[in-house]
Formats: C-alpha cells, structure tokens, sequence
C-alpha cells in the first residue's frame, strides 16, 4: 500500500481529529504519533529517516495516509517520495497554536518528561528537531509555524495540496479527496482541555519519567471513546 495523503501541518492543528476522519473516509489506517508510542519498535526507523537514511515503505507499511508529528516533520521527502499522495495542511491561529502547544506536547513538564524517557533520542530528532532549546520562545515558535506554512504552500501545486482547518468540517476535505460527504459528524478529538487531561493521566505515579506501559493503555482507550 502507498501513502494516498501526507499530512503536512504540525502537531495541534487538529490532526488526531484529522487522522479519525480520514479513517472514516476510507484513507486509513492513518499514521499519527499515538501509533508510534503505540508501536516504539518504529522509532529506530525514525532516527535512521532523521539520519537521512529513510525507509519509508517500512515506516508506513499497511497505512494510507499520514498527519501530525513525525511525519509533518518530512513532508518535503513524503511529497517526492509519493508523487501520486495528495497533501493536507492543516492551520490555525499561529499565537493559538504556540499557546496550545505551550500547554499540552510542549509544556515544560511534558519537554522535562519525555527529555528523561526511552523516547527522548526518537523525539529529539522528529518533533523537537526544528526547535532545540528554543521550544518555548514564543516568537521563534510563532514564526517557525508561519515559515513552515509558507514553505507548503509555495513547494506544493495547488492541484495538489488543501490548506485546511478542522474547523471547517467535511465539506471541502472531501470536495478535495473525491469522497462523499459523511452522515457522521465530523470527529472533533484531542481540544486543549482534552490533551491536558490524557497527559495527566499517564504520569507515573511518584516519579518524574513517563510511564509508558500506562501511556500506551491511555492512548487505546483515548482512541476507542
């Protein structure tokens, strides 16, 4: 299977909702970070992709399309690599999206967490490698989210690529990918109130690490309700 969608947007620009639309629609299974910390065996094949030497039909192996953090952090290669993939990027307000961040992936407790944990090396070089130790500077980050756009836009064909906020529901998501309109709602997952809430819950109790065990087991039941 080759990927039919790559996600460009980064991460809190609704892209687990994303993933659970596309999914609806007939593009899945959809890669996303859970399906990392679901399966970590992938995360040496994310450092050897960092390292530059990527193996993508191995990473995405058995799935359609790909959103959110590590993939969005590729999306140049992706492009070249499936010529026939349409392209999603998903936006929002920038200062909204550093202040979401700010409070749920890239919280300092959650950068102090995941920094001491077995993930660190595979989160150093996917979604903090464009932000070293400039992750909570607003301004960097502000405009990082805006060049990161810009250069989407301008290395994409229009025919190819949709600029899209979850927001905005089915309608031009599937004008775009040739599908019918859903019956369904479309998925509205992982708010600022929500992402909080689940990293909350899989802390270790007593500790400062991230349980990962625990995490897994929240991230399945997160994706079931």
């Amino acid at each position: 299977m080759s990927l039919k969608i790559i996600g460009a947007g980064l991460g809190r620009t609704g892209t687990l909702s994303l993933k659970l639309a596309l999914e609806q629609l007939g593009f899945g299974p959809c890669y996303h970070m859970v399906e990392v910390m679901l399966h970590p065996d992938a995360t040496a094949l994310w450092i050897n992709a960092a390292d530059g030497n990527p193996d993508w039909e191995a990473i995405f192996k058995g799935y359609a399309a790909t959103v959110d953090y590590p993939g969005c952090g590729f999306w140049r290669q992706l492009a070249d690599f499936y010529p026939d993939a349409k392209v999603l990027l998903t936006v929002r307000d920038p200062d909204e999206w550093f202040e979401s961040t700010q409070a749920t992936i890239f919280s300092p407790d959650s950068v102090e967490r995941l920094g001491a944990s077995p993930m660190a090396p595979f989160i150093r070089k996917t979604a903090w490698r464009s932000f070293g130790d400039r992750i909570h500077d607003r301004q960097f980050m502000v405009e990082h989210f805006k060049r990161h756009n810009e250069e989407v836009e301008r290395s994409i064909g229009a025919d190819r690529l949709l600029v899209f906020e979850v927001k905005e529901g089915w309608e031009r998501l599937c004008r775009f990918l040739n599908v019918p309109v859903p019956s369904a709602p479309f998925p509205r997952r992982n708010s600022r109130e929500e992402m909080s809430a689940l990293m909350a819950s899989h802390r270790a109790e007593g500790g400062g690490s991230i349980d990962l065990g625990r995490l897994q087991q929240t991230l399945r039941d997160h994706l079931k309700n």
